[in-house]
């Protein structure tokens, strides 16, 4: 579990939300399930209009970019291979899932 401060991209204000977090590989990953409803989640809309955010963790808190990796597919795999309620989720909605990569700067 971390906790995922965005800017909001109408307000510009800050919005902290709590969300499940994977390392994979050594990359931090959180899915925009909003646990499979038809619209992405808030906190989704802000980081494509602002991608800085800050990362808490239980041990530390840190700048990072938002990114959408490249190989989505691939990690979207992993994710349902450890964390099977992203399956069901995704089977609840037609839109595709963002996987979103926090990158440490």
């Amino acid at each position: 579990m971390i906790h995922l401060t965005t800017t909001g991209a109408r307000t510009g204000r800050p919005h902290r939300v709590p969300l499940g977090a994977l390392d994979i590989d050594g990359r931090l990953v959180v899915v925009a399930s909003a646990m499979g409803s038809p619209k992405h989640p808030a906190w989704y809309h802000n980081i494509r209009h602002n991608p800085s955010v800050t990362v808490e963790t239980a041990t530390e808190t840190f700048e990072a970019m938002a990114v959408l990796p490249p190989d989505r597919d691939e990690l979207f795999a992993e994710i349902v291979a450890r964390e099977p309620g992203f399956a069901a989720y995704q089977a609840r909605t037609t839109r595709l899932l963002p996987v979103v990569e926090l990158r440490r700067t």
